[in-house]
């Protein structure tokens, strides 16, 4: 490892943590020529995790797109900051759990785990991201859906 103070390539270990879950290890290194300490990660490189979109296209994952998503839909909702990051939290663990095998997950998937997060948090944020994910093209499908959750809410 190079010491960016002197650009050394010779240093040692001093201690080794390990780090998120056991996803990274933490060293702290030592300079042998110039005694100067300084902290490497490692992490293990994966393959991006990927969502197949409606039109057959992939992309990365982007945490960042689904949390202003569910933001959106709970806005001016009474919902605290820390339940959305941890709704957006839960449904990052489910689509990495559903899309385990092959690093990927359809918009159709995470849509729907996002739904069923949102059902049983708030209606009107449901019927948000609903109208914005399902997209309804009339008020009658609008309205099919706010039937179909009051349907659900009575079982």
């Amino acid at each position: 490892m190079r010491c960016p103070y002197c650009g050394s390539l010779d240093d040692k270990v001093i201690e080794s943590r390990t780090m998120a879950n056991g996803e990274s290890i933490r060293r702290r290194r030592e300079c042998l020529s110039c005694g100067y300490r300084f902290t490497s990660y490692e992490r293990i490189e994966e393959k991006p995790f990927m969502v197949i979109k409606r039109d057959g296209r992939r992309e990365p994952f982007d945490l960042e797109k689904l949390s202003k998503g569910i933001e959106r839909a709970l806005e001016k909702r009474p919902v605290s900051t820390g339940m959305i990051e941890q709704i957006v939290n839960e449904i990052e663990d489910q689509a990495y759990t559903k899309g385990k095998s092959t690093r990927e997950i359809s918009t159709t998937d995470l849509g729907e785990l996002v739904l069923d997060r949102l059902h049983d948090v708030d209606k009107v944020a449901y019927i948000r991201f609903a109208s914005v994910y399902k997209h309804f093209n009339d008020l009658d499908e609008f309205v099919n859906e706010v039937n179909r959750l009051e349907a659900k809410n009575s079982d």
